[in-house]
């Protein structure tokens, strides 16, 4: 730790031996800096050990002042400060990362990063800070709103220990097909991340089948004492490459023509991991691929109007045409 930061560290360190410690008004003001990266300091402090206690002011009980513990202060240890040596790419990919954080707002693990990257802050060489602001300023955050589980965090930790110690669970789930709550026990397995939402891999054990939950429609989780074994055959990485959305209903094996106007932007991306490419004569482009999800696979179809063709399957062809006949009807009237 070197220049300022090591200065407010030591600041911190010092105002709270003194007799009368500090408040976190008190600690902001001394370190120029807000009172939320005040408590911060604390936060950081406490985490190396050294005891923070909390008294209340003699003068006005409302308010609460920290203090070192007094028996700890004339032996305080030995510290051994890391040197943290970041380049621009890692500060970079640190803060790509972070910006995944909208997703876990209001809990737990929001405030672990948060504290994560106080420290960061806090020990890293000096200029850092600097660099750290002009580089936050180059991702801004996506538009779209994320989900809140700020009242699931609960549901999350439950469900966490449940996937570090293998215990089966029983939860209570709402679905949204038929608008009712129902209990399943299950194996949780894997968190995942899609569109701003927080997903479950489990394996539901009455069916023993791999299923996807999303984790705000979990009402309950009671844990049991039940171990369960991981699935040998069940790669989650595999699975969410095979599935066009995250419906896993059974495998189709499609083949679309798309028109010369769309056949560079098709090629231009990876829609499946099995995927094969023809390019035609006429500049028009064919793609096959074997994927799940039939109902997204069939609105992302129909987005292309005219510049896509089902070729196969037979049925999602006749089932594509039909209703376009259907809308022609209703334009037509």
């Amino acid at each position: 730790m070197r220049g300022n930061a090591l200065i407010k560290f030591l600041r911190v360190v010092d105002l709270l031996s003194r007799p009368q410690g500090a408040t976190v008004e008190e600690l902001a003001e001394e370190l120029n800096v807000d009172k939320r990266t005040a408590y911060r300091q604390l936060e950081v402090l406490q985490e190396m050990n050294f005891p923070v206690i909390d008294e209340k002011d003699p003068l006005d009980g409302r308010r609460i002042r920290k203090k070192l513990l007094e028996s700890f202060q004339n032996k305080l240890p030995n510290i051994t400060v890391p040197s943290i040596h970041f380049s621009a790419t890692e500060i970079i990919a640190l803060f790509l990362l972070k910006g995944e954080e909208k997703i876990y707002k209001g809990t737990d693990v929001e405030k672990a990063i948060e504290t994560a990257f106080a420290k960061i802050a806090l020990f890293a060489p000096q200029g850092l800070a600097n660099r750290l602001d002009r580089i936050r300023n180059l991702f801004l955050p996506l538009s779209r709103t994320g989900k809140d589980y700020s009242d699931k965090e609960q549901v999350i930790e439950s469900l966490t220990d449940a996937m570090m110690k293998n215990l089966t669970c029983t939860i209570i789930y709402h679905s949204y097909g038929d608008n009712n709550k129902k209990t399943y026990r299950i194996d949780p397995l894997h968190f995942f991340e899609n569109n701003g939402g927080l997903y479950l891999f489990v394996n539901v054990t009455r069916y023993n089948d791999i299923r996807i939950l999303a984790v705000d429609r979990i009402a309950e989780v009671t844990l049991s004492q039940e171990e369960f074994d991981y699935p040998k055959d069940f790669s989650p990485s595999e699975r969410l490459e095979s599935a066009f959305t995250l419906t896993l209903d059974d495998e189709l094996e499609i083949i679309v023509r798309f028109s010369p106007n769309q056949a560079r932007y098709i090629k231009e991306r990876k829609w499946s991991n099995n995927q094969t490419l023809h390019e035609e004569d006429n500049g028009s482009l064919l793609l096959t691929m074997t994927t799940s999800g039939r109902w997204s696979v069939k609105s992302w179809i129909m987005s292309y109007g005219k510049d896509a063709e089902v070729l196969a399957p037979v049925d999602l062809r006749e089932e594509i045409a039909e209703e376009y006949r259907v809308l022609a009807r209703q334009y037509d009237d």
